[in-house]
């Protein structure tokens, strides 16, 4: 069975569904209904948005399965959120994504007593040594 087309081929406005029909006992609606916001999505962004369910929202997990790198996959989310009528916050810093090599260096210089706990921390957690950390009870 074909995927149903959203946007007119002439003008580019979204589709309606006028008729919907059971295949089973043959009946048949007809009407106007919409087809909901996530028929506003491109078939790659529907695609995006299936790896990123199966992922459970964990960017680094897509940015692993898809082969592409953090900023991308942030890059493909904000799109999708964009298109389903959302604004994205561009005020929010990336976080860092840190290698299993960084997270060692990490641990080894704050074992050598070059870093404190606390900056180990922030950089463990994927923040840039010169933002504030969050303040207590904040996200």
């Amino acid at each position: 069975m074909s995927t149903v087309i959203t946007q007119c081929p002439v003008c580019q406005d979204q589709l309606l569904v006028a008729r919907l029909y059971c295949p089973s006992c043959a009946t048949a609606l007809e009407g106007r209904f919409e087809l909901g916001p996530l028929a506003r999505l491109n078939s790659d962004q529907l695609s995006f948005v299936e790896t990123f369910i199966r992922c459970q929202g964990k960017l680094n997990r897509v940015q692993e399965e898809l082969g592409i790198s953090y900023p991308t996959v942030r890059g493909r989310l904000e799109a999708v959120i964009r298109a389903l009528g959302y604004e994205v916050d561009e005020d929010e810093p990336e976080p860092l994504v840190i290698s299993e090599e960084e997270r060692r260096g990490i641990l080894g210089d704050l074992a050598a007593g070059r870093i404190s706990s606390e900056e180990a921390m922030q950089m463990l957690q994927g923040q840039r040594l010169d933002q504030e950390p969050p303040a207590e009870g904040e996200d």
